[in-house]
């Protein structure tokens, strides 16, 4: 399975989901980073106030950094290979660069009965 690698800007806390105002595309993010996880997919997230040193170690990343400066993040890596810079992926880019198939939950389809009612 993939490994979704995140290299956040600088957030207050590890999701930046604190405070009196939460920015709604961060809780996005962590709910989508929690449904890969539950889909089998690895997982690691690094926030730059928190974790400069996970920046610093990561080759990419770095060199990244050094050509576009913090513009870049956030950074997401799939595998160790950049797959978007500067915004978090929607839930089914996600999905597709992590080899997950999102089946759509559809309501149960009715067939008209015997009697000539429609319902199920």
């Amino acid at each position: 399975m993939a490994h979704v690698q995140i290299f956040d800007p600088p957030l207050c806390c590890p999701t930046g989901v604190c405070g009196p105002a939460i920015d709604p595309e961060l809780a996005r993010v962590s709910a989508d980073l929690e449904w890969l996880k539950t889909n089998g997919v690895q997982v690691s997230r690094f926030n730059l106030a928190q974790q400069p040193g996970d920046f610093a170690g990561n080759e990419t990343v770095r060199q990244a950094l050094h050509a576009k400066g913090n513009e870049c993040l956030p950074l997401v890596l799939v595998d160790g290979r950049i797959v978007a810079e500067g915004t978090y992926p929607s839930r089914d880019v996600f999905a597709a660069l992590a080899g997950i198939v999102i089946r759509s939950e559809s309501a149960p389809k009715c067939a008209p009965k015997a009697d000539g009612s429609k319902c199920c």
